[in-house]
């Protein structure tokens, strides 16, 4: 069956092009003009990617992010003019999975998202569930959960990946070249701070009180910490 894309740009063209280049890649696709329309299609179309503008009319890109991060499990990438690094980190911040400048290829959109969609279909080993820190920490592959002390943790499926695929790999030091090319597909061409956001935002929403889950290793990269139970 054919991956529903849901694109919501206020510029016509923009929503006519990239719809009809899509369709011819195979996708269903559907578009919205405003931030209000988008919430709605959202919930009634059920799109498994989102490509989200950031300068719409009415209801911002950025609160329409937040609203479907708080309510669904849909992968986003961003649309956006603004192209500073400051800029790409704030979009992350609010829960993107990708971030796009505008102006931009349409194969390099499709690229994209043939790569966030890869993640949900990753050829990584998935176990059951993995258990850490002496049950502290608990992350289920299947359903894409994490729970902290028995609490749900409100992941994004970037943030779930990253955090997973070290989860993986207790103790096993990884830089930011090789979690992206793992975790997002080797055709990922993002900023070099890409990873260093997202890991960021885990390390706000997971935290123990002996200590960061995922450790920096200055030079190296990124652990993942399974004994702060000790």
């Amino acid at each position: 069956m054919a991956r529903k894309i849901l694109v919501v740009d206020d510029e016509e063209k923009i929503r006519r092009v990239s719809r009809a280049f899509l369709e011819n890649e195979g996708y269903q696709v559907r578009t919205a003009a405003d931030g209000l329309a988008a919430l709605k299609m959202v919930a009634e179309y059920k799109p498994d990617l989102l490509v989200l503008d950031l300068m719409l009319p009415g209801i911002s890109g950025e609160e329409v992010c937040q609203r479907i991060r708080n309510s669904y499990n849909l992968p986003i990438i961003m649309l956006t003019a603004k192209g500073t690094e400051a800029d790409k980190i704030k979009g992350f911040q609010y829960g993107a999975d990708d971030y796009l400048v505008k102006p931009f290829s349409l194969k390099e959109l499709t690229m994209r998202i043939r790569a966030v969609l890869r993640r949900g279909s990753s050829d990584l080993p998935r176990a059951d569930v993995l258990v850490y820190n002496n049950g502290l920490i608990r992350i289920y592959p299947e359903k894409m959960i994490v729970e902290q002390e028995g609490e749900t943790v409100d992941l994004t499926k970037t943030e779930f990946d990253i955090f997973y695929f070290l989860a993986s790999n207790p103790g096993r030091v990884f830089n930011r070249d090789k979690i992206a090319e793992r975790v997002m597909g080797i055709e990922f061409t993002g900023f070099d701070r890409t990873i260093d956001v997202h890991i960021k935002n885990i390390r706000k929403k997971l935290k123990l009180k002996r200590g960061q889950l995922i450790e920096t290793v200055y030079g190296a990269g990124y652990k993942f910490r399974d004994d702060l139970n000790e």
